[in-house]
This record gives C-alpha cells, structure tokens and sequence, in this order.
C-alpha cells in the first residue's frame, strides 16, 4: 500500500547487520531494510492506536471487545451469568452416559457464530457441515483443521490469537503442562477454548448425561429431534452444578426445556419418553 514504506538508500560505505543477523554493506539487498528501521516503529505505533493490530505479548483489553459471547437460550441455565466468557475453558465431554456430544457442541458454536465470531475446530475430522448447518451453525464463519498432525497444540494457539471460539480435540490424553498453556492462551487473547473429551483445569465441563428422541410414533415416523439432559460443573462461579433440558438439534418446542440448580449430590430425574 503506498506511503506505508519509503524505500532510502543506505549509505555503501556503512557497514549494517542484515535482517538473520549477518553483516553487509550498502547496497540495493539492503535497502528495504535501511528504510523499515527508521519508518515502521512509528507506523505500527499509529496501526496499533486503532485497535486493528496487537502485539501476541499484549492481553486483550476488556474496553476493546465485549467480555462475553452469546449462548442459545437453552444453554444459558448451564453458564454463569448466561453467557460464555471469553477467556475461560469449556470442555465438552463425550464420555458420559449418554451420547450427543457433538449435537451439544453444534448448540454452543451456534450462537456466537450467528452473532459474528469466527470458531475454529482442530481435530474432528468427520465432523458434517450438513449437521452443523442444520443445527444453527453459521458455516460461512466456521474455520475446519481435521488432522493437524502431533504440532496441534501450535495449530490451536495460533488460532486463539485470532479466533473467537477455538475447539480441540486429541486422540489421547493431554499433558496438565499443555492444557494450562492453551488455556492460558485463551486468556491472554480473549477467545474461549472448548476441548472435547478429557481435559484439565477447565472452568466448565458440559455433560450430556441422559436423553430421549422424538418423531417416532407407534412403529412409524421418523426421528426429528432429541430431548437431551446436560449437566454443567466445574470450578470458581461454575462449582455448584446445574442441569438443564435442552433440545437438539433444531428450535425448541412451545412448551420450554426446564433448567434448574443442583444444591446437593445429582439425583435421579424422569425425562420425557
């Protein structure tokens, strides 16, 4: 872009470290280099003003961004305040009782996804667009990285410096010193990390424990959609847990999912048939 740079000659009897850190003289390869150390500090300098640009060693100022995303209706009973944080680790487990992790994971992504953030998912590769679509999923700003290799940790950093919602998923178990490093990472930079399985130190664990689908009558029909129950605990403002009735995927019937706090040890709830 013009006026961004201005090439100047460099001196050729002046001797100057080359940009890897070898010695040159003037000349024509060096140029380019002459130019940027006297113009770019004071240039970035003015980019970093607006708030377009930031350094990855700066934290995300809470005036700058808002501090949370949106969650769908059914799923605000589950979060603290009703929203996600930016910042915090939520993990999607799908070792629990019942199945449907990946129906709860389409229902936190949409949301936010809908409202503008970009997301990210590292490591699902046979996750359907198709699914993720029809369950609200805003594809258009959906980010897909299906097999990133043994450097995952690297890929899902990176993509916390620039994405809002960043889900991971390994085939084995992770290391507490890489867990806290993402997480912290998520901190820094503002974005919400989201493991499915199993993970250390996260601030809330999402638990689909129990379910019923609907759309079959007596020996026809078709299956339309799931009444699921989630558990959600974890740790600070998210110790006590709570249990809500969500539906999944698709728009919630008339009759509203029940949501309420768990005081005590769970106990045994009748879901619908």
């Amino acid at each position: 872009m013009a006026g961004i740079v201005a090439l100047r000659p460099h001196p050729p009897s002046t001797p100057r470290a080359g940009r890897w850190g070898a010695t040159a003289q003037g000349g024509a390869a060096l140029a380019e280099d002459a130019a940027l150390a006297p113009v770019r500090p004071l240039r970035l300098a003015e980019i970093r003003a607006t708030g377009l640009v930031r350094q990855a060693s700066e934290r995300v100022s809470s005036g700058t961004v808002e501090r949370f995303l949106p969650v769908g209706a059914g799923l605000r009973p589950l979060f603290p305040g009703g929203s996600l944080r930016r910042g915090s680790t939520v993990v999607v487990a799908r070792d629990g009782a019942a199945p449907g992790s990946t129906s709860l994971l389409f229902a936190l992504l949409a949301a936010a996804s809908a409202a503008g953030s970009w997301c990210a998912v590292v490591g699902l590769p046979h996750l359907g667009l198709v699914a993720a679509a029809e369950a609200g999923v805003v594809v258009d700003r959906l980010a897909l990285v299906p097999n990133p290799g043994p450097e995952w940790p690297s890929v899902v950093a990176a993509l916390l410096d620039g994405v809002d919602i960043v889900v991971t998923a390994t085939s084995g178990p992770v290391a507490a010193t890489v867990a806290s490093r993402l997480a912290a990472r998520a901190r820094q930079r503002g974005g919400v990390l989201v493991p499915v399985g199993r993970w250390a130190g996260a601030d809330l664990i999402l638990e689909v424990v129990g379910g019923a689908w609907h759309g079959l009558g007596e020996g026809g029909g078709r299956l339309r959609r799931r009444e699921v129950e989630v558990l959600a605990h974890g740790r600070g403002a998210a110790a006590r847990a709570r249990r809500a009735r969500l539906w999944l995927p698709g728009a919630e019937p008339a009759q509203p999912a029940q949501s309420w706090v768990e005081l005590a040890a769970p106990m045994p709830l009748e879901l619908a048939g």
